[in-house]
């Protein structure tokens, strides 16, 4: 068994009741034997920025900085591509249904934006809401899934994920990314969430592998209107606030040229 067993009632609990949005933390994630095997799989961050740097794989850009991130589970080593198989699998999938109360999940099986991450030192991800709708698999983004694989890591050098209120006025949680620990939360238009600013040592690095799960049917609270990832800035960062508002409307009005040109296809297409 690669995933321990689940205590499915209290995790119900836990996430229904969490604040600021539906959301829980389980210790112990991973059998330790896998465990092992997962962590020793990674290269180091030097080494995989060295490698990425220059591709699709490599992000050094305002709203997220130093980090590398792998999809492709083709290009998984052999522990990590078990790890995906378990995250994204029918028993798995039926647990978190079971304990969210969210039927019918599917595993996205091109890992957008999921997989393997790992960020360096002075690393970071801005406060903000995922895309709520993939155009590419005609489904309504749900949950996010965060397994954190650092081995000693020092909870003063950062990199706590931050689950923050509607306002980005307030950050709620704050749970550090230390090893075998899971967070699971819901994906809504509430959920702003970032990664507190990474300062380890040179040398070391932020590891973890995200997964990513949706649903064909929409849920209850959906407006009706698909968006792309939304940034905020946090509230010490007045400048980046003004520069990530800017960048906001300019996205979400490429987004919608975007959508535009797809319908237009589409309905060419039609003829």
């Amino acid at each position: 068994m690669l995933i321990n067993p689940l205590d499915k009632d209290a995790l119900r609990e836990q996430f229904r009741s969490a604040k600021p949005f539906p959301h829980l933390v389980v210790e112990n994630f991973l059998e330790p034997t896998f465990l092992k095997e997962v962590v020793e799989a990674y290269p180091t961050f030097d080494s995989a920025w060295k490698e990425a740097k220059g591709t699709r794989d490599a992000f050094n850009a305002l709203n997220e900085k130093l980090k590398v991130q792998v999809s492709d589970s083709s290009r998984f080593p052999g522990p990590v591509k078990r790890l995906h198989d378990a995250i994204t699998s029918k028993a798995f999938l039926e647990d978190l249904s079971e304990i969210t109360g969210i039927e019918n999940l599917q595993a996205d099986p091109a890992m957008r934006g999921g997989g393997m991450h790992l960020t360096g030192p002075s690393g970071r991800l801005d406060v903000h809401i995922d895309f709520n709708y993939s155009d590419e698999l005609k489904m309504h983004r749900r949950l996010n899934i965060l397994i954190y694989l650092n081995e000693g890591w020092d909870p003063a050098w950062g990199g706590a994920v931050e689950l923050w209120d509607t306002e980005v006025k307030n950050c709620e949680v704050s749970v550090s990314p230390l090893i075998n620990r899971c967070v699971l939360f819901e994906t809504s238009d509430i959920s702003y969430h970032g990664v507190e600013p990474v300062t380890c040592p040179p040398g070391v690095g932020r590891i973890s592998f995200a997964g990513y799960y949706y649903t064909e049917d929409a849920p209850v609270q959906w407006d009706g209107q698909h968006h792309s990832t939304v940034f905020k800035a946090r509230p010490d960062e007045a400048l980046r606030d003004l520069v990530l508002g800017n960048f906001d409307r300019l996205g979400r009005a490429a987004y919608k040229k975007l959508q535009r040109g797809r319908r237009l296809v589409n309905m060419l297409r039609g003829r």
